[in-house]
């Protein structure tokens, strides 16, 4: 005779939120299950969102999700020095440089010394780089408006606003991210 599930076993990506919620306020009582909550939801779909836009958008296309924010860094910035595509697309340096080595090597970036110190290299999107990542962008803010279907003008600008809050608060207890 099968032994009947756990509720464990019967959990999917969306219902661990509620999951670990209860289980971790069995555990410790004391916890925010709001803030938690949160968090857990906004990890869950932005990479959900990030996966979905990948796979859909960029990866047919012959890119990753890195790639795809170097490039969309160079197109509106360019020409720009590699640490600041770096800083700008939340990676690092290492990252950024090894991607445009792959990036230059199918024709779409193109490096240059600094003319103001010998040891930057400046960035730029060749013909072939430019129009691969306008004609990339449609289809990428096409998936966007698909995403946010489900929300009013209003609702979207009511998130944006709420994120860009909790983000900007962030700087009261010193919050870590890549610069």
């Amino acid at each position: 005779m099968p032994q009947e599930k756990s509720e464990p076993d019967q959990l999917q990506f969306w219902s661990f939120v509620d999951y670990a919620v209860a289980r971790t306020a069995q555990e410790i009582p004391e916890l925010d299950p709001l803030a938690m909550r949160l968090v857990l939801t906004l990890h869950r779909a932005v990479n959900m969102l990030v996966y979905d836009l990948e796979s859909s958008v960029h990866r047919p296309r012959g890119w990753s999700w890195p790639g795809f924010r170097v490039l969309f860094v160079i197109w509106l910035t360019g020409p720009v020095e590699a640490k600041q595509v770096a800083e700008l697309s939340g990676m690092s340096r290492a990252a950024v440089s090894a991607l445009v080595n792959t990036l230059e090597r199918d024709g779409l970036v193109a490096k240059a010394r600094s003319p103001h110190d010998g040891r930057a290299v400046n960035l730029t999107l060749t013909d072939q780089g430019r129009g691969a990542i306008v004609e990339t962008f449609r289809a990428h803010n096409t998936r966007e408006q698909e995403w946010v279907g489900s929300l009013s003008r209003e609702e979207q600008t009511t998130l944006t606003e709420l994120l860009g809050k909790l983000i900007a608060d962030s700087t009261r207890f010193d919050a870590r991210h890549r610069a």
